[in-house]
């Protein structure tokens, strides 16, 4: 089964209602419209991996860049300043690696999984304390579930920092803590740069993607990094 097909596959539920959250839009078009757009993996200079796609009429449109913004924990109310940053595919991975090198040489992970929920729903698979060298490893064994899963992401962290660089389902980069500006470098070296204006595809309607090879995948990795209880972990709730 093709990307294209994979994607009509795992977007759509029997009833024919969205599997994602704000998907209205694209139930109001005809097949061929939704085919021509759901192929569109380029804007610009910006290629896009195979986990999500934006919106039919691009109100936001994917492109390369990153902003600081901040965090407030819902509980404490205490605030924490993000980086948030989107890549081109074919540096994604490379610079997600760079980024939680920068963590140090033991790290906590969780793992984040939606396979086996509805469309408000996720887990947290936490496991603590990995080599920096066993983790990357692993991960790299597993760069394109990583890459292309839309219903996968993942955070390392460093709890004494404490800092977080999280990899999520829509395949953003966000690194929580202070100070970031060893994040801030590791983007620039990538060629991500700072923009005080950049716009995420997490900020206007969009689709995810995912198949049962992935799902399949999600739990190899799992058992992978030892990774079998389930818990809140990180930054961010």
């Amino acid at each position: 089964m093709g990307f294209l097909q994979e994607f009509f596959h795992n977007v759509f539920t029997e009833a024919n209602e969205p599997a994602t959250t704000g998907f209205a839009s694209f139930e109001d078009i005809d097949s061929t419209q939704l085919t021509q757009h759901l192929e569109v993996s380029q804007y610009g200079e910006f290629n896009l991996t195979d986990a999500v796609r934006p919106s039919l009429d691009l109100k936001v449109q994917p492109s390369q860049g990153y902003r600081h913004d901040i965090y407030v924990d819902e509980e404490s109310q205490s605030q924490v300043p993000v980086i948030m940053a989107a890549a081109s595919r074919e540096i994604l991975f490379p610079l997600f690696i760079d980024l939680i090198q920068r963590l140090g040489n033991s790290v906590d992970v969780v793992l984040e999984t939606s396979h086996n929920h509805d469309v408000s729903g996720h887990t947290d698979l936490y496991r603590e304390h990995i080599d920096m060298p066993v983790l990357t490893s692993i991960l790299w064994d597993y760069e394109d579930l990583l890459t292309n899963d839309g219903c996968t992401g993942i955070a390392v962290l460093n709890p004494n920092t404490p800092q977080e660089v999280q990899f999520d389902e829509h395949k953003l980069l966000i690194m929580y803590g202070s100070p970031l500006e060893k994040f801030e470098f590791s983007l620039e070296n990538h060629d991500v740069l700072a923009n005080p204006k950049q716009r995420f595809i997490t900020e206007a309607e969009h689709v995810h993607s995912s198949t049962d090879n992935y799902a399949k995948r999600f739990d190899e990795l799992r058992v992978s990094l030892g990774l079998d209880g389930e818990q809140q972990g990180g930054l961010q709730t």
